[in-house]
Formats: structure tokens, C-alpha cells, sequence
């Protein structure tokens, strides 16, 4: 069994990977931390695991979780991760880092965006970013690998295929309108995600200055592609509905378009289906729904896709990475239904 470490446990992407991996055939979880509730029962903090845990919350630190555990998935929060992360590294350990600290491959461009200097720029040249249907063959020879944001996870997934081909009208810029769930924001309460500020509403919030634009920037650079990138906080829990629109070098039909993404076809977590996808159909599990659409002009595709913030776009696609890097079935410990209804 892998023995493995949650540092940030109580945190909605560490709740969601001890929700996953409790099931998991190959794991046990031997370490879960937490700097505010320290010594409570993880069950104290996360009650739906009753039953499945008998784990007690441990008061962080580097050295005891890598005296514990073979394989860390660190939850801890943007900026906080840097060390810790090159601490388990320098002691031989597996680390899947779920924060945005080894994602940007320049610490210039970290520091503009994160406010904060990378503690450990040597360290970004080893991480692979951890995007399965893309970097599959990187992950499975990588020891630290930067999971990625759940907005570029699913805006990633549909324009690949696209820009690999070379059918994108690069002079044109990409139009990204992403819509998330509240959880996106994390755990901790503010006025921004108090409950009567969101509910019955809809609002673009970082109009041109999200964290997650020079993510996508930076994996879609080889294909010298622009974009414009607006987000959206939906009154929903969970969930990223993603839709793109596409120019296109010369007109293309429907069944020109579906062609293209059918390159997924052998990729067991992303479903093609003919309907424009729907949030409610991927909550709790690890499937992207991709869609695309052709438009009376012929120049410009429509693609739509959604994704579980913080399964696909977090802790079920760390849980992946895992099962790659370990070389294990890449479907273990994910196979659970999604919610429904």
C-alpha cells in the first residue's frame, strides 16, 4: 500500500481527496494536516467522512509528514507551498502540488501575478504540469508535478486538439467566458461568497487579471495563440461551464469539428457528447462533457465544456497524475458515479 500525506486537509480540494482516496485499492492515508484544527478528528471537520476515517488532524510540519508518508499531495494554499514542497523533494518523496506555486514555469511571471517572489525558482524546471490527456508520458516520469487550475483544466482540454492540429486563427484572439462555482473561492468565508451575496446573481469578478490567464498562456505559447479571459462566479457549489469561441483559419462544417475532438475517443474521462454539456452532469466525479458547435459563417467554432471544479479541475485529476506516476490503472479510485441530481 502507498502510504500517503494531505497537507491542508480540511480545505474543500483536501476534503475532496481524502473523499477519493478512502476508496482507493492502492492508498492509505497516514497523514492528514491542518493548522487550525490540529488534534480534532478529521470527522470533526468534515463530517460525511463518519464511518470511512478515524484519522486525527496533525499541526503541520514538513519533517513528521515526510517521516510518514511516501507520496504528499499538498493542498496548502498559493504562496505557502514552496517550501514545504522542495523540503519533501530534497527527502525523496512523490509530491503532487495543488496549489499555483509550481504551475508558471518563470519566477518573474509568478511574481507578477502571486505578488510574492518563488522561494525555489530551480525547482519550477522540474515540475511537470499535470494535465493526464496532454502530458501523460512527462507525469509518468515525474516526481513533483503541478496540478493544474481547475479555469485552465477546463479551457485546456477543448482548445488542444484545435491548436495541435493548426486550424486556429492565431491573428484573432481566443474568447474564453468561464462560469465556477462558489467552492472555487475556497473554504474560508468572505464577503464575497457569503451566501446572500451570490445567491440569485451572476458576476464577472478579475476582468482581465485573473491568476489563471498566464497559466493558459503559458501552455497554449508554442502555438502562438492569444486569448481573452473572463471569469464568473455562479450561485452553485460546484462546477465550470466553460465556453469558447474559436477562430478558425478557413470555414469548417459540424462533422469537420467533431472529427477533431474524437482524438479523445480513447480518453476514458472526457465524454464527447452532441448537446451542450451541463454542470449538473459531471458534479463529483472526474469527467470533462466536451461539446463543439459550428456557427453559420463556418469561421468560428463554439466549444463548451464542463468539469467539476474540484474533482477534474483539482483533486480527482491530482488523484490521476498519482495513478500515472505509480503506474497503476489511471481510472482507480475514480470510477464513482457523478452526483445525481
Amino acid at each position: 500500500m502507498l502510504r500517503v500525506a494531505i497537507a491542508g486537509a480540511t480545505g474543500y480540494t483536501g476534503a475532496e481527496l481524502i473523499r477519493l482516496l478512502v476508496q482507493h485499492p492502492n492508498v492509505k492515508i497516514v497523514s492528514v494536516t491542518s493548522e487550525q484544527s490540529s488534534g480534532e478528528p478529521l470527522v470533526a471537520r468534515l463530517p460525511s467522512l463518519n464511518r470511512f476515517s478515524d484519522l486525527i488532524l496533525e499541526k503541520f510540519d514538513t519533517d513528521r509528514v515526510a517521516e510518514n508518508a511516501d507520496f504528499i499531495f499538498s493542498a496548502l494554499s498559493h504562496t505557502k507551498a514552496m517550501k514545504p514542497v522542495a523540503h519533501w523533494m530534497n527527502a525523496g518523496k512523490k509530491v503532487i502540488d495543488l496549489s499555483a506555486d509550481y504551475r508558471l514555469q518563470s519566477a518573474k511571471v509568478y511574481e507578477k501575478w502571486y505578488s510574492a517572489p518563488h522561494q525555489e525558482p530551480a525547482l519550477l524546471k522540474k515540475a511537470v504540469y499535470g494535465l493526464p490527456e496532454i502530458y501523460r508520458k512527462k507525469i509518468a516520469k515525474a516526481s513533483l508535478i503541478a496540478n493544474p487550475g481547475c479555469y485552465p483544466t477546463g479551457t485546456l482540454l477543448p482548445l488542444y486538439p484545435f491548436l495541435k492540429l493548426g486550424v486556429v486563427d492565431t491573428t484573432r484572439e481566443i474568447i474564453i467566458d468561464a462560469k465556477s462555482g462558489v467552492s472555487g473561492a475556497g473554504r474560508s468565508p468572505n464577503t464575497t461568497t457569503h451566501f446572500p451575496e451570490v445567491n440569485e446573481g451572476l458576476v464577472a469578478y478579475n476582468v482581465g487579471t485573473h491568476r489563471h490567464i498566464p497559466e493558459i498562456e503559458q501552455e497554449i505559447s508554442a502555438f502562438e495563440a492569444k486569448i481573452i479571459f473572463t471569469p464568473y462566479l455562479l450561485p452553485v457549489n460546484r462546477g465550470i461551464l466553460t465556453t469558447i469561441y474559436l477562430p478558425l483559419k478557413r470555414k469548417m462544417t459540424q462533422d469537420q469539428l467533431e472529427e477533431i475532438l474524437d482524438e479523445y475517443n480513447s480518453e476514458f474521462f472526457i465524454r464527447l457528447v452532441d448537446h451542450p454539456p451541463n454542470l449538473r452532469d459531471v458534479r463529483g466525479s472526474n469527467f470533462c462533457d466536451l461539446a463543439v458547435f459550428a456557427t453559420a459563417g463556418g469561421r468560428t467554432a463554439i466549444l463548451i465544456s464542463a468539469i467539476d471544479n474540484l474533482v477534474k479541475g483539482a483533486s480527482g485529476q491530482a488523484i490521476h497524475n498519482m495513478n500515472i506516476m505509480m503506474g497503476w490503472d489511471e481510472t482507480m479510485g475514480l470510477t464513482a458515479p457523478p452526483f445525481f441530481p
